[in-house]
């Protein structure tokens, strides 16, 4: 939109739709003589925008409207996005220079300024040479054509300078942060991967010794329930016996003989049953309690698991902290030392620029002085004729100019043949700078008549001026070893300040090898922890081997006894039948003898 000749009206309703637009990021309003209106709307775009990243506001006279021009400061100087800003040609005088210093002072993201061909004079230097010692991201400030002192401009380039070292050490400072970030990272990475594996390990011996009580539990229950079968086929032996103890009441009275056999019998039966049944709880009990340990052995083992990793979780969160820390602590040294060192430098450049600047200027003085004192009638005469020539020069410096106000003249209109396709851009510009050259030797003629009367004065002032020269010599003097001062305090503050960060690395080194040294206990802790688990297995399968090894002699001891009744209950039926025989045999005898007998004669005879 450069040399448009937009409207006030224009410029600001487009200025005003931009305020919300996310997309533009260059803006060029290059030559449309924007007035309060468009400074004031300008100001809001910049309080308002987010997205424009340069704007172009050469030839646009805003320096003339001072009210227009602090509003569109304030902006500036609220404006968090915009990083470089084009003004040249704008008629700034020291005010608005003042203004801008106060809004650079505000801004921290502007990069490049560019002032040139202002009127921002010697005060205006200084105010934004002062503001540059708060804003530390201007990297570009251009005053050419500004009726500067040179001085004041070698300071705004050192300072500028200065803020590209700086910036370029931030990009590296960050860049190395970013580089120690990804290494933390990875070292986190590596530890999380050490200590899912660590779990992994853990989890998989607990569901070994999940397996193993399982096992244990499962075999448990089948000798539990080999058990009460045992139980059952001693009730229904019980029964039987109770049985065949009923069938041999009946013949108590002729086989008592028989019965005491039979009761002593059952009593070794009853006693060895019993003696079986108390081993067996014995055992279960035995068993009963080693599960009990083994359980509460595992659950004190998971504990101390948990409270391993809670350790561990916040010793990395301590070595966490502590790197965070100490890399705070290097880069404050870092800044430190930076700093203080440039401050260092440029104090001792400014005191030797200084020194050299008023040994020139007492030296001058000095001459000029005796020169003024011997030959004050002579000088006048040298100066009446010195400003004659200075006139004829200045007449002679119009002609040249005037030539070449004739030779740009006949440039511009080459220029014009050449370019027919940028016609009226070219015209404009032409016009515009046409305007600012006439102007400027204008002004030049009149500091020209301005410098001839000035020189007559300067007879009176230079005496003055030789007065002021050693008052400032003797207060730079004194500012000088104010100065010197506040560097040797500086330096005890960072000996002191080295001194303390050193006691504090190593510290925090103590406290590392510290906490290296309890990890590494921890670790033998779990070691030793792992190999009880290993011991806790291997009993656990000795136990369990050794209850295989006592349920096989049970089982042999409960055949043997099932032999042992067996072989009872055929001695019982073979005494059965020997009785059955005796009782027949006596049977036959009685009635044999009944039928021998007179009495079993005479009951035949009847």
């Amino acid at each position: 939109l450069s040399d448009c000749g937009l409207t006030e009206e224009g410029v600001k309703l487009l200025l005003h739709g931009l305020c919300s637009n996310t997309t533009v990021k260059s803006l060029d309003l290059k030559g449309n003589n924007l007035r309060t209106v468009g400074a004031e709307a300008l100001g809001k775009l910049l309080r308002q925008n987010k997205s424009i990243r340069s704007l172009i506001l050469e030839w646009n006279s805003l320096g003339v409207w001072e009210e227009g021009f602090s509003f569109f400061c304030q902006g500036l100087g609220a404006n968090k996005f915009l990083q470089r800003l084009d003004l040249r040609n704008n008629q700034i005088n020291h005010q608005g220079a003042r203004e801008l210093a106060m809004a650079l002072k505000q801004n921290t993201n502007l990069q490049e300024l560019d002032l040139r061909w202002n009127n921002i004079g010697l005060l205006g230097g200084r105010a934004l040479l002062n503001c540059l010692h708060s804003n530390k991201t201007l990297k570009r400030l251009e005053l050419a054509g500004n009726n500067v002192p040179s001085d004041i401009l070698k300071a705004v380039e050192q300072a500028m300078e200065h803020n590209q070292d700086r910036q370029a050490i931030l990009r590296e400072t960050q860049n190395r942060a970013y580089i120690l970030s990804k290494e933390v990272l990875s070292l986190k990475d590596e530890k999380t991967k050490q200590f899912l594996d660590l779990m992994d390990t853990i989890d998989k011996q607990k569901e070994e010794i999940a397996r193993s009580g399982r096992m244990s539990a499962a075999r448990v229950s089948q000798l539990q329930e080999a058990l009460d079968e045992q139980h059952s086929i001693m009730n229904s032996l019980k029964a039987k016996l109770q049985m065949t103890e009923a069938a041999l009441a009946l013949s108590e009275q002729k086989v008592h003989n028989l019965g005491e056999l039979l009761n002593a019998t059952k009593q070794e039966q009853t006693s060895m049953a019993e003696r079986h049944f108390m081993e067996l709880q014995q055992q279960n009990q035995e068993g009963a309690d080693r599960e009990g340990k083994l359980l509460r052995d595992l659950s004190a083992a998971s504990e101390k698991n948990l409270l391993l990793r809670n350790q561990v979780d916040e010793l990395e969160k301590k070595c966490k902290v502590q790197q965070d820390q100490l890399f705070q602590v290097k880069q404050d040294l870092t800044n430190t030392t930076a700093e203080l060192k440039l401050r260092a430098v440029q104090a001792e450049e400014r005191l030797e620029m200084e020194k050299r600047r008023f040994k020139q200027s007492l030296e001058d003085m000095e001459s000029l002085r005796l020169k003024e004192v011997d030959h004050m009638t002579q000088h006048m005469e040298a100066s009446e004729r010195s400003m004659q020539d200075r006139i004829q020069r200045l007449e002679a410096i119009r002609i040249a100019l005037e030539e070449e106000l004739g030779q740009v003249k006949t440039a511009a209109l080459t220029e014009r043949v050449q370019a027919e396709e940028e016609l009226i851009k070219v015209r404009n510009q032409a016009r515009l700078e046409e305007q600012q050259r006439l102007e400027h030797l204008e002004e030049k003629l009149r500091l020209m008549t301005e410098s001839r009367d000035e020189a007559q004065n300067c007879c009176l002032k230079q005496k003055q001026m030789v007065a002021e020269a050693q008052a400032k010599a003797s207060q730079l003097s004194l500012h000088a070893d104010g100065l010197r001062r506040r560097i040797e305090e500086l330096q005890q503050d960072l000996n002191s300040k080295e001194e303390e960060k050193v006691t504090e690395v190593n510290k925090v080194k103590v406290e590392l090898q510290e906490q290296i040294g309890h990890l590494q206990a921890e670790r033998t802790v779990q070691e030793g922890l792992r190999e009880k688990i290993a011991a806790l297995e291997r009993q656990l399968k000795a136990l369990s081997s050794n209850h295989r090894e006592a349920l096989l002699d049970k089982e042999g001891e409960i055949s043997l006894l099932l032999e042992k009744l067996r072989m009872k209950e055929a001695d019982i039926s073979r005494m059965r039948e020997e009785e059955a025989q005796r009782a027949s045999f006596l049977q036959n005898a009685i009635m044999a003898y009944v039928q021998g007998s007179p009495l079993g004669t005479r009951s035949s005879r009847k």
